[in-house]
């Protein structure tokens, strides 16, 4: 008769602690990274956001595999906000006005946040996490749920996609010197683009 290779038991109490443990661990380091980031500004290395939480550099890359997946979890509550908010202007009346504004709140919100948001763009695809992923992928969700509703009605060109949409907001705010230059060359974009 064949043995059943001995398995010791899990420890409920263990296994709460390292839970609980790792999510202490997580707000550790996404404390420091915001501190970090309003003391000094995006050029804050990962290992300096570790010592500030007093957490090994081990703990923070497996929980935070890239730079860009600790920044978009750093401003993952904002952006979050940013996707409820369009979809909530999913219901307006116009379309094309709604679109419009959740752009100017996106414009709004890379302005705030350029240099972090050149930061978590920087590198090649490979370099880029699966939280990275996740928020960018619901960037282009919102953009194209706004889009497609603005283009049913024929209040924007049928050629255009989210991507193209979001790339001319980034770039105008990268292009930009401040929001309000930002604002006025998102107008432009909007006069390009409407049919």
């Amino acid at each position: 008769m064949a043995r059943t290779p001995y398995r010791p038991t899990e420890d409920p109490k263990r296994t709460r602690a390292l839970r609980s443990d790792a999510r202490r661990n997580t707000e550790l380091l996404l404390d420091a990274a915001r501190a970090l980031f309003d003391e000094k500004g995006a050029a804050v290395t990962m290992d300096e956001i570790a010592v500030r939480a007093r957490v090994g550099n081990a703990t923070m890359y497996r929980r935070f595999p890239s730079r860009s997946d600790l920044l978009a979890a750093v401003y993952s509550d904002q952006l979050s906000a940013l996707c409820g908010y369009g979809a909530k202007l999913l219901d307006a009346t116009d379309p094309a006005e709604a679109m419009f504004t959740w752009l100017a709140a996106f414009v709004d919100h890379v302005v705030d946040k350029r240099e972090l948001a050149m930061t978590a763009t920087e590198g090649d695809e490979l370099q880029r996490g699966e939280m990275f992923r996740q928020w960018h992928e619901s960037m282009i969700t919102t953009a194209a749920g706004l889009l497609e509703r603005a283009q049913e009605v024929g209040a924007v060109r049928e050629e255009v996609t989210a991507v193209d949409v979001l790339v001319l907001a980034n770039a105008l705010v990268l292009a930009s010197s401040d929001a309000a230059q930002a604002g006025r060359m998102l107008g432009y974009v909007r006069e390009g683009i409407v049919s």
